[in-house]
């Protein structure tokens, strides 16, 4: 499932933009077909989306404007298309042209294989001292079931001896993970989760999966060694994933 907003404050008409030749929408439903999943669906509030969707052969469901997140349109598309209760559905968003296929595969993969769990998501090392202490980057610690403990802009977990001089680095064999935000869900938890109120802990982090956490769902992490291809949310990113994707097309890829 792509959610795909009509409104977007830092690059207008987002959804619609060419990327070597194509919407970007329709760019990231083709990478989610290759993933191998049984059926894609654009999810969006706009008529006009829904019809470009449409005429490059893919399929969309039109949802209210009013949603406050992404999950839930997704639990509306989900009833509107009359899914399963089991049915496993990944959000994929609408500004990842670059997403990997093998990635969505996974994380679906990783919730089918937790039965007890109600989202998957993935995580990939911290390479970088930045990244474990920029609040932009959320990070992740799991328990030895590769199951989430919890989600943070915070440098998580702290390494207390090799940070104790105030020093902003990598501590060896620490381990960090930095979240990717691609996300499966069961439909029977998509119906359920529009209905649970904000946590304190989200409310602070300004994290929506820490709701989950806070009503004691499981969130399953699938761990990857590859950092996710950029995402596209600024004129500057649109223009670097164009540069990348011209570059792949120079070179034979």
């Amino acid at each position: 499932m792509v959610p795909a907003r009509a409104a977007s404050t830092r690059l207008p008409g987002k959804a619609l933009v060419d990327i070597a030749g194509l919407p970007m929408v329709v760019r990231v439903a083709q990478r989610a077909a290759l993933s191998g999943a049984a059926r894609v669906v654009v999810a969006t509030d706009s008529a006009e989306i829904r019809d470009v969707v449409h005429a490059h052969g893919h399929e969309a469901v039109l949802t209210c404007a009013e949603h406050p997140t992404g999950t839930d349109r997704l639990a509306e598309a989900c009833a509107l298309l009359g899914l399963p209760e089991q049915t496993i559905v990944v959000n994929v968003q609408g500004d990842e042209p670059l997403i990997e296929p093998a990635l969505i595969a996974a994380v679906a993969q990783a919730l089918a294989d937790d039965p007890e769990a109600s989202i998957a998501t993935a995580a990939h090392p911290v390479g970088r001292a930045d990244t474990l202490f920029s609040p932009h980057a959320v990070k992740v610690v799991c328990d030895a079931r590769d199951r989430a403990l919890y989600f943070s802009r915070a440098p998580i977990p702290w390494a207390r001896d090799a940070l104790a001089d105030g020093a902003q680095r990598l501590a060896p064999g620490l381990g960090a993970l930095h979240h990717i935000g691609l996300y499966a869900y069961r439909v029977a938890f998509l119906r359920v989760f529009p209905g649970l109120p904000p946590g304190h802990l989200e409310r602070w982090e300004a994290l929506e999966q820490l709701r989950a956490l806070e009503h004691g769902h499981v969130i399953r992490v699938h761990r990857t060694d590859a950092a996710p291809a950029p995402g596209v949310d600024t004129p500057e990113d649109l223009e670097r994933v164009r540069a990348l994707l011209q570059a792949q097309a120079g070179g034979g890829a």
